[in-house]
């Protein structure tokens, strides 16, 4: 069976901390050994949060920007700091156009590009349009209400919304992480979409530790820990 190409463009790295670096790393430490799917991750290679794959535990170098890290092909992008609050954008256009010199180099059929946050609203439609030409599909995670942050200036503000409506325009599946996120979607941008279609959108829930415990109900471990709080099953949050 041939293996489901997926590209993953928004994040710093793996081995970072923040939201969606935890997200990836998890993501590809579960799949490390499915052979059903191959992930490409774009990581920073410079400035505030990038990651340095050569004091990475696990990560084998395969050339000067390319390395294995829980067998996901993981490729560096280069970030000029100069361009201060621009940085976001432009790593994300860099990646994507790296995504899809790969898609066309090793001649990939069906590969799902996954974006993480809104930030190249204005670039998404040519970007949308090629990744479809080579039988791909766009996947979004959108970041919730970036655009009422208040440390953005108006200006910002009002283009981070701008961002955010294109972005979910320009998607085939929105993925999100809120039941509210999810909400606020519809609620905003339904029949908005290609031909005014509305988004298409799931409710995922991630960040939590999903493997079911090794221990059982009466394990006197679990049980001892319970006295300890001052809790019973199924009585606490």
């Amino acid at each position: 069976m041939e293996a489901q190409h997926v590209f993953l463009v928004g994040a710093k790295g793996l081995a970072s901390y923040g939201g969606y670096e935890t997200f990836i790393n998890k993501l590809t430490e579960y799949h490390k050994n499915n052979g059903r799917i191959k992930y490409h991750v774009a990581c920073k290679a410079n400035g505030s949060g990038c990651m340095d794959p050569k004091k990475t535990e696990g990560a084998v170098m395969l050339s000067d920007h390319e390395f294995l890290y829980h067998n996901a092909h993981c490729f560096l992008i280069h970030v000029p700091e100069k361009i201060g609050s621009a940085q976001a954008i432009y790593y994300d256009v860099v990646a994507l156009r790296e995504c899809i010199r790969l898609i066309k180099e090793q001649k990939i059929k069906h590969p799902i590009v996954y974006i993480m946050a809104c930030r190249i609203g204005l670039f998404m439609r040519r970007f949308y349009k090629e990744i479809h030409k080579l039988g791909g599909k766009v996947y979004l995670n959108p970041d919730g209400h970036e655009w009422m942050r208040a440390k953005w200036s108006k200006p910002i503000q009002k283009y981070w919304k701008i961002s955010e409506q294109m972005m979910i325009k320009w998607s085939d599946f929105v993925i999100c992480d809120s039941i509210n996120i999810e909400k606020y979607i519809h609620k905003c941008y339904d029949g908005k979409g290609i031909k005014g279609r509305s988004p298409k959108t799931i409710y995922v829930a991630y960040g939590a530790e999903t493997r079911k415990s090794k221990l059982a109900d009466d394990d006197e471990k679990l049980l001892a820990w319970y006295k300890s709080k001052g809790i019973k099953p199924h009585e606490y949050y």
